[in-house]
């Protein structure tokens, strides 16, 4: 007979991906343990984007503010064709933000890691292990046992009721799972460098970042925070990728714009640029996120971004199983539907990930040419100005009440609001779990909504005019400061939506009456 679970949930993996899965699942009150092979954070840089949809999960463990000194604002990106005329160009969208923080941005990995795990490392109910190499699963119908080994060669096992491979490309849950990763048909040798310029280099650096789609060489030059640099340079046949992750090969590339004299090199990594997703999400009580799931072209600066979103979609989730006292049928079925929203969507933006490729990486002098003058008549010949967030789509399938409705699967924002101590961010006061927001003030909703909606999460009341601020059980009312929200229901037609607590939109309604339906529904729905 099977010992009984040690955990609710075991994580493989402690790089971003899993410590934001670790962090939601501890704070969802879910007995967790996340191990990984390596001791310490990885002292250099990897990743150098995230967004506001990331920083917002951020702010919901309680971190924005830690984190914050370790990021600024994503310059705009400019794209610079064969003649060196400007062809295209991607920016943040103006204030007032939507979800209320800076929409793009760059950071400094190694102390936002750091400040993660320490985080999780503070969690009454999540422990950390460290030094252990993952080998191998056995499931049943009670849990999951993993199969571990420490430096010294001595083995172990650990049972959990899930489990979530968060171990990188080379994931070796992936691999014991027998899962195949889908080829979206990118594959490009690049060198990346990561330089830290002193003031005499900074000076001759373009002011922004910027994408050179020269035939002869395509890069991106990206500035990150402080002084630190990063390009991402292709490598042309004939050169050795070893060599060009070389000091000397980096700099060699590197001498069209600075030299040793104006900065330190960092990091240099020679990669293989792919678009991968993985078949199969889920196996059993096992699932994959983040690099373990899919890799994918760094055009957007989304690689990241991409595996905190997939473990902000399935804590939620997991709780709601562990939780509930629905039967196998329905837990399976939320359960599902992470393997359905995450891969489609991954998969989605990959694609829009790899047409921005395509625009970079034109090796051919004549297309060239011709796709920059292809880029300049669609814009009637002045270059506009395009929100990188306008290019990741919504949630198109899975727990999501569509009916053809417009503004389901999308993003819900984050207004600032009068809260009862002044202006805050909604989150701050109504939590991330479920929410039901209106611009209808609480007295003209059906008296039957109430009870309902305090048995699924926060009822949110933010009338237009509204300027003070009330409370009572699972609900509040107040007045937003900027109409980000009273913007959002115009522009989609509606007058509420249910958000669910990874912010996303579950369904909307026109008036108080649909909205007690929906809201009944999702309650039937859930396990």
């Amino acid at each position: 007979m099977n010992a009984p679970p040690d955990y609710d949930v075991a994580i493989v993996g402690f790089g971003p991906s899993g410590a934001v899965a670790a962090a939601l699942l501890g704070q969802a009150g879910l007995r967790t343990l996340v191990i990984d092979r390596t001791d310490e954070v990885y002292p250099k840089p990897r990743a150098i984007a995230l967004d506001h949809e990331i920083m917002r999960i951020f702010q919901n463990l309680g971190l924005a503010e830690t984190i914050a000194p370790f990021c600024e604002p994503f310059t705009p990106s400019e794209y610079y064709g064969v003649d060196g005329q400007l062809i295209k160009r991607l920016a943040t969208v103006e204030p007032p933000y939507p979800l209320g923080h800076t929409p793009s941005m760059v950071f400094t990995q190694p102390p936002v890691e750091a400040a993660l795990r320490a985080h999780v490392r503070a969690l009454p109910n999540a422990d950390v292990k460290l030094g252990l190499r993952f080998t191998g699963l056995e499931q049943d119908d009670a849990g999951v046992t993993l199969y571990l080994e420490d430096a010294g060669g001595q083995r172990s096992s650990v049972r959990a009721r899930y489990a979530i491979g968060c171990d990188g490309a080379s994931s070796a849950v992936r691999e014991a799972l027998g899962i195949a990763l889908e080829d979206l048909q990118f594959d490009e040798p690049w060198l990346v460098v990561d330089v830290q310029v002193n003031e005499q280099g900074l000076a001759k650096l373009p002011a922004t970042s910027v994408q050179f789609c020269e035939p002869g060489r395509p890069c991106t030059y990206v500035i990150g925070p402080g002084n630190h640099r990063r390009w991402e340079i292709s490598l042309l046949p004939g050169e050795d990728p070893a060599y060009m992750a070389t000091e000397e090969g980096a700099w060699s590339v590197l001498r069209r714009w600075i030299g040793p004299d104006d900065a330190t090199l960092w990091r240099q990594a020679s990669y293989r640029f792919h678009a991968l997703v993985a078949k199969e999400w889920r196996n059993g009580r096992v699932f994959i996120a983040g690099d373990a799931a899919h890799q994918q072209p760094p055009f957007l600066g989304q690689g990241m971004c991409q595996g905190v979103r997939d473990v902000a979609n399935l804590p939620w989730k997991l709780r709601a199983v562990l939780g509930g006292e629905a039967g196998a049928h329905l837990s399976d079925s939320l359960l599902d539907t992470y393997a359905a929203e995450r891969r489609e969507h991954v998969r989605q933006l990959t694609t829009r990930i790899k047409d921005i490729g395509a625009v970079i990486c034109e090796r051919d002098a004549g297309k060239a040419r011709a796709r920059d003058a292809a880029l300049l008549d669609a814009a009637g010949g002045q270059v506009k100005t395009q929100a990188r967030q306008d290019i990741i789509p919504p949630l198109s399938t899975g727990f999501l009440d569509m009916n053809g409705c417009e503004g389901v699967g999308k993003l819900f924002p984050q207004p600032r609001v009068h809260g009862p101590a002044g202006p805050a961010l909604l989150d701050d006061i109504a939590g991330a779990g479920w929410r039901i927001v209106t611009d209808l003030p609480i007295d003209r909703l059906p008296a039957a909504l109430l009870p309902v909606a305090a048995g699924l999460g926060m009822l949110v009341s933010l009338p237009p005019g509204e300027g003070g601020f009330a409370s009572g059980p699972h609900r509040m009312q107040s007045g937003e400061a900027d109409g980000v929200v009273a913007g959002w229901l115009a522009r989609h037609g509606v007058r509420a939506a249910v958000v669910r607590p990874d912010h996303y939109v579950y369904g909307v309604a026109a008036d108080g009456g649909s909205l007690l339906a929906l809201v009944e529904n999702l309650k039937q729905r859930l396990p």
